[in-house]
C-alpha cells in the first residue's frame, strides 16, 4: 500500500465520521431533547421546549460533522493531488461549508462567532455556577 493510498483511506474514514458524528449526534439529541436537556450557557435565559432544545443539539452535532468533512477533503487534495484545480474545488469546498458553519452558529447561539458572549467581558473566561 503506497502513500497516496494511505491518504485516501484516512480521507474516506474521515468522512465516514462525519458522517456518523451527524447521523449518531441526531439519534442521541432525541431523548436529551425530550429529557429537557438544556446547555450550560442557555441556562436561565429563557425556557427551553423540546424542539428547541433538540435543534440546538442537532445542530452542534452537525457542525461537528461539517468539521470533520471539511478535514476530510482537505486531507484527500492537499496531500494526495494538490493541482490548481483541486485547490480550486477544495477552497470552493471549504467556503460553502464555512458559510454553513457561521449560519448553524447563528441558529444555535443567536449571535455570530465573533461576536462576544452577552453579559460576558471578552477577557473574562466562563464560569458555570456550582
Amino acid at each position: 500500500m503506497d502513500f497516496q493510498h494511505i491518504i485516501e483511506a484516512v480521507g474516506r474514514y474521515m468522512d465516514a465520521a462525519g458522517v456518523a458524528v451527524m447521523v449518531i449526534g441526531a439519534l442521541v439529541s432525541i431523548p436529551m431533547a425530550l429529557r429537557g436537556y438544556q446547555p450550560e450557557r442557555a441556562r436561565g435565559l429563557e425556557p427551553f421546549t423540546p424542539y428547541l432544545a433538540y435543534r440546538q443539539l442537532l445542530g452542534r452535532s452537525i457542525l461537528l460533522g461539517l468539521e470533520l468533512l471539511v478535514a476530510a477533503d482537505i486531507i484527500r487534495t492537499v496531500a494526495v493531488t494538490p493541482t490548481f484545480e483541486s485547490v480550486g474545488v477544495l477552497a470552493i469546498i471549504v467556503l460553502i461549508r464555512t458559510f454553513l458553519s457561521f449560519s448553524l452558529e447563528l441558529e444555535i447561539t443567536g449571535r455570530w462567532p465573533w461576536q462576544k458572549e452577552k453579559g460576558h467581558d471578552a477577557g473574562e473566561p466562563l464560569r458555570s455556577d456550582p
